[in-house]
C-alpha cells in the first residue's frame, strides 16, 4: 500500500510553484461547529428535482425529452464485469483504453438512466439502474489501474479521481431513485452506502494524509478539488449520521484549502486551460455544493484568489475552441458555458458571465453531457433558463500576465494572438518547454505547441521524456549541441520580466538553466515580443556558450503548409488561406523540415488532433556556429 501511495504522490503532486502559502481560507473562516449548525440535514436536503413536475418547472421541455431519449437508448445496456486481464492491460501493454471504455461507459450509462427515470417517473428504467448499481458495487476497484499500477488490494482501498466520481454517481442513484430501489430490495441502497463508505468515506477520514494530492507541504494539482467535489456530493446524498456528515463536509473544506494554498497570487493554473475545467472549475463545484447545502452560509466567493483563479480561463482563451495549451493541456476545448455562467454570477465577474453565455450558445453540448463531473451536469440543466438571457457580447481579453506561472498572453490589432512562458520543468503534467511560445492569426494556429499524445503507461513514468511531444526538441526552442532541456525543478527560467503596453507585449528571460549542462550554455537571453505597432511577433536570442558549438538549431512547430523556397523567408499558409512570413537571416541559417511520428499508442491522437493536419517541425540549422551571437526571427502577416 505504501508503494502505491508513493507512486501517486510522485506522479500527481508536482506543480510549478516552489512553495505553499498557508492561506487556509476555509479553516480560518469556518469551524466544524459552524458547519454542524448550517448544514441542511439529509432528510431536508433537496437540491435537485425529483418529480416530473419539479423537472418541468426547472428545465426546458426540449432538454427533458433529450434526457429521456438518452435513457431509452440504454434500456438494454450490458453492464459488463471488468476482468483481471483487462485490469492488467496497463502494466502489461501500457494500454488504458480497454478498461476505461468499460468503466466510464458503465458510469455514464447509469447516470443517463437515473436522470431519465427521475424525469419520466414511469419505472421503465429502474431494472437497468439496479443492474448498473449492482455491477459497479461488485467491482473490486472503482478507479483506473493506471493509478494503482495493476490489480487492487481490496483490503486497502485507494481513493483516486474515478473512485470518487463513482461515489457521486451512486449517491445520485440513491437520491433520485432510492425509494424505487427499496421496492425491489432493501439491500440495494444498503450496498450503495456500504461500498461508498468502505472505498471513499473511511479512507478519506482515516488516511487522507497519505495521499500526495492531500499534501499540506507541497502544492497539489487538479486531483484535489476534483476529488473533493465528488466527496462532498456523495456525502451530502448518502451519509445519514449527521455528526459524521458534518465532519466529512468540514474535511472537504480543509482539503480544498490545500489546493488553494498551492496556487500563486495570480491564480494561474500551470496545468493549462483544459485541466482548469477539472481544477479551478472543480473548486467552483465545491463552493456551489457547499453553498447549496448550507443556504449560502458557507461561502468564499469574495476572496480575491478565487476571482483570480476563475479569470485564468478567459485570459488563456485564444479564439473559438482554441486555448493556450502549454504542458499536457489540449489545444481545443468545448468549454462548459453553463458552468462558466454560474461561476461568473457567483463572482459578479461580467467577463466570465459573457464567456459562459457565448460558450453555451456555441458549444451547447459541452454543458449537457460529458464523462466526468456529473453533479455539475445537473446544475447545468437547472441553469439553462437563466443563461438564455442576453448580456453584453463576449470579447476576449487583450492581454494578461500570470507572474506566478510566468505566462504571458497578448493580442494585436491584425488578429495576432501570442502566448509565451517561462517557469520550470517540474510543472504538473510538465513538458520541457521553458521559453516556448505560440502564435495564432485570427483564430488559426500558426506556430503551435503540439500538445500531448495519448496517455499510456509511459506517459507517467521514468520514460515520459522519451516521448517526442514532451521534449524541448519538439517545441519552439533552440537545440544546442544536439541537446535540449531537462526535466526537474532546477531546470528553470531566470531573470524573467514581462512588459505590457499599447506598443508591445514582451517576455524577457534567460533559459540557459533549463538546458542540459552538457549543452555548454553560459547565458541564453530570449525575448518574445508581440510588436503592436508593426503587428509582428519578434523572437530574439542573445546567447553565449562556453565554447564554439558543434551544432545549433532553432525549431518552429506548425500545422501550416510550408514554402521555404525563398532564402530568408519561410511562408506559412493556414487552412483558410492566411499567409504568414517567418523571416530569418539566410546567411546564418538553412532550413529543413520533418514530420514527428504518429505511430504507436502514445501518438494516435496526432493523426486527428489538429483537424487531421500533420504536425510539422521546421528546423533552422546554423551555418556560422558562433560561440556568442544574437539571432532574430520575425513573423508577420503577408
Amino acid at each position: 500500500m505504501k508503494k502505491i501511495i508513493f507512486f501517486l504522490t510522485l506522479l500527481f503532486s508536482t506543480t510549478l510553484f516552489a512553495q505553499v502559502t498557508q492561506r487556509n481560507i476555509f479553516a480560518k473562516k469556518y469551524t466544524l461547529d459552524e458547519v454542524k449548525k448550517t448544514l441542511i440535514p439529509l432528510k431536508e436536503y433537496h437540491p435537485y428535482p425529483k418529480t416530473p413536475e419539479e423537472w418541468q418547472a426547472a428545465v426546458p421541455d426540449s432538454v427533458l425529452k433529450d434526457i429521456v431519449k438518452n435513457g431509452e437508448k440504454l434500456l438494454d445496456f450490458k453492464f459488463e464485469a471488468i476482468s483481471a486481464t483487462t485490469s492488467l492491460d496497463y502494466v502489461r501493454s501500457g494500454d488504458r483504453e480497454r478498461h476505461g471504455k468499460l468503466s466510464y461507459g458503465k458510469r455514464n450509462a447509469l447516470t443517463d438512466l437515473i436522470l431519465a427515470e427521475s424525469v419520466e417517473n414511469k419505472g421503465r428504467f429502474v431494472e437497468a439502474i439496479m443492474n448498473g448499481v449492482w455491477s459497479i458495487c461488485e467491482e473490486s476497484y472503482w478507479g483506473v489501474p493506471a493509478h494503482i499500477r495493476g490489480l487492487p488490494d481490496v483490503e486497502n482501498p485507494v481513493v483516486d479521481l474515478f473512485s470518487a466520481e463513482t461515489a457521486s454517481v451512486l449517491g445520485m442513484a440513491d437520491y433520485f431513485v432510492g425509494e424505487k430501489l427499496d421496492k425491489i430490495s432493501k439491500l440495494l441502497r444498503k450496498r450503495i452506502y456500504y461500498e461508498t463508505n468502505k472505498r471513499i468515506f473511511e479512507p478519506m477520514l482515516t488516511k487522507s494524509d497519505n495521499y500526495g494530492w492531500m499534501s499540506k507541504t507541497k502544492p497539489v494539482n487538479n486531483w484535489n478539488p476534483w476529488i473533493m467535489s465528488n466527496w462532498i456530493s456523495a456525502t451530502l446524498m448518502l451519509e445519514k449520521d449527521e455528526k459524521r456528515r458534518a465532519e466529512m463536509i468540514y474535511g472537504t473544506m480543509l482539503g480544498t484549502d490545500l489546493y488553494l494554498n498551492g496556487l500563486g497570487e495570480d491564480g494561474g493554473c500551470d496545468e493549462g486551460p483544459s485541466y482548469w475545467f477539472a481544477a479551478g472549475a472543480s473548486v467552483f463545484d465545491c463552493l456551489e455544493l457547499l453553498g447549496n447545502a448550507t443556504k449560502n452560509q458557507i461561502s468564499i466567493y469574495d476572496e480575491p484568489l478565487i476571482k483570480k483563479m476563475a479569470s485564468y480561463v478567459y485570459k488563456t482563451h485564444i479564439s473559438g475552441h482554441y486555448f493556450v495549451n502549454f504542458a499536457d493541456a489540449d489545444p481545443k476545448l468545448r468549454p462548459d458555458g453553463l458552468m462558466l455562467y454560474r461561476f461568473g454570477n457567483a463572482l459578479k465577474d461580467e467577463k466570465m458571465i459573457q464567456m459562459g453565455q457565448w460558450a453555451f450558445k456555441n458549444f451547447t453540448s459541452a454543458s449537457m453531457g460529458g464523462s466526468y463531473h456529473r453533479p455539475r451536469r445537473i446544475e447545468n440543466y437547472l441553469s439553462i433558463k437563466q443563461v438564455q438571457k442576453e448580456s453584453a457580447p463576449y470579447v476576449p481579453v487583450n492581454d494578461a500576465w500570470f507572474g506566478d506561472i510566468q505566462v504571458l498572453t497578448a493580442r494585436a490589432s491584425n488578429g495576432f494572438f501570442m502566448a509565451t512562458h517561462g517557469g520550470h520543468n517540474a510543472e504538473s503534467h510538465n513538458h520541457n518547454d521553458v521559453g516556448d511560445f505560440m502564435l495564432y492569426a485570427n483564430g488559426e494556429p500558426v506556430i503551435i505547441d503540439a500538445g500531448r499524445g495519448n496517455y499510456t503507461a509511459r506517459t507517467f513514468s521514468a520514460q515520459r521524456y522519451e516521448l517526442w511531444f514532451t521534449q524541448s526538441l519538439y517545441h519552439n526552442l533552440p537545440i544546442i549541441n544536439g541537446l535540449g532541456q531537462k526535466a526537474g525543478r532546477e531546470f528553470e527560467a531566470s531573470n524573467v520580466k514581462s512588459t505590457i503596453s499599447e506598443k508591445e507585449a514582451t517576455l524577457n528571460l534567460d533559459i540557459a538553466n533549463a538546458y542540459d549542462k552538457n549543452a555548454g550554455i553560459v547565458s541564453w537571453n530570449r525575448t518574445v515580443k508581440l510588436n503592436r505597432v508593426k503587428n509582428t511577433v519578434e523572437l530574439t536570442d542573445d546567447y553565449a556558450l562556453n565554447q564554439k558549438p558543434t551544432s545549433l538549431q532553432q525549431v518552429f512547430m506548425t500545422i501550416c503548409t510550408i514554402d521555404n523556397s525563398v532564402a530568408g523567408k519561410i511562408t506559412l499558409k493556414t487552412p483558410k488561406g492566411q499567409v504568414i512570413n517567418l523571416q530569418y537571416d539566410p546567411k546564418v541559417w538553412e532550413v529543413s523540415t520533418d514530420l514527428p511520428s504518429t505511430e504507436g499508442m502514445e501518438y494516435i491522437s496526432f493523426k486527428t488532433k489538429w483537424d487531421n493536419l500533420p504536425v510539422q517541425r521546421i528546423i533552422l540549422n546554423s551555418k556560422n556556429l558562433a560561440q556568442k551571437s544574437k539571432n532574430s526571427f520575425t513573423l508577420g502577416l503577408n
